[in-house]
């Protein structure tokens, strides 16, 4: 299904706080002069703020967004009345902020116990930094449609719509999926998913296109030579898939890939 104006104005918007945040967040570890845990506490000084704006934002503009879509079934609908400190900071994970991003300083200082150079321990805490900046920015929208989802009864599940050139294997079998609208969840960090509630007469399943899940599983099969319903004995996350080539069909790749066919994706 195509996207609507709605929903790209949307995903746009979201995607502009993701870039900022992440870009700030990265230009303050890059900036530091070291890792010690004068240099960390200065730096959750300087960025957990950051971080938590970011969040805020993107609560707001998702309650904004699916307020929107409830008009359309329902012009009588209120305005959804959102407590943001419900779905950012401390509420995301149950841990203070500042306490969350120790990790990717204990992250480095683990590494070096282990004898890792101080290069790729660095380099393991900024992979740790971007993950958790990620994953929460993805929990403040996952709240945000929970919380949002309990004044709209009139939706009943949320689906997930791609919106980029290439989505991983996870997100596309997620994508055929219904999920109950309590139940919603982050796929994985990173995922740019946009999510949808949705109405529904009655319950269609949990599988809403078992045409599109059969292939995604056939042509990671045929690349792979096995493919896995549960999408754990392969890492589906980490094989990107094409959303539209209507030449050939779809084309995978590896993350960190760019690719040209399917010769170019042979899992080293």
């Amino acid at each position: 299904m195509p996207l609507s104006r709605l929903d790209q104005r949307y995903g746009t918007a979201v995607r502009g706080v993701w870039t900022s945040v992440l870009g700030r967040t990265d230009q303050s570890w890059k900036g530091l002069r070291s890792w010690r845990d004068a240099d960390a506490k200065a730096f959750q000084r300087r960025t957990v703020p950051i971080i938590l704006a970011g969040e805020r934002q993107v609560a707001t503009l998702t309650a904004s967004y699916l307020e929107q879509l409830y008009k359309e079934i329902d012009d009588k609908a209120k305005r959804v009345a959102l407590d943001l400190d419900a779905v950012t900071g401390t509420a995301l994970r149950g841990v203070d902020p500042y306490d969350v991003y120790d990790r990717p300083f204990n992250e480095i200082y683990a590494a070096l116990s282990d004898g890792v150079p101080l290069d790729a321990a660095v380099q393991r805490g900024e992979h740790r930094l971007e993950t958790l900046v990620k994953t929460d920015l993805q929990l403040a929208r996952t709240h945000t449609v929970r919380e949002v989802a309990d004044d709209m009864p009139r939706f009943a599940y949320t689906v997930r719509e791609l919106q980029g050139e290439y989505d991983c294997a996870l997100c596309i079998v997620a994508s055929t999926q219904r999920y109950m609208k309590r139940d919603l969840a982050p796929i994985h960090p990173g995922c740019d998913c946009l999510v949808k509630l949705v109405t529904a007469d009655e319950d269609p399943g949990q599988v809403i296109d078992e045409q599109k899940l059969e292939q995604i599983h056939k042509a990671v099969e045929d690349a792979l030579g096995q493919s896995d319903r549960g999408a754990r004995a392969i890492d589906y996350r980490q094989i990107l898939v094409t959303n539209d080539h209507g030449e050939i069909g779809p084309i995978l790749g590896f993350k960190g890939q760019r690719f040209t066919g399917p010769g170019d994706i042979q899992p080293s």
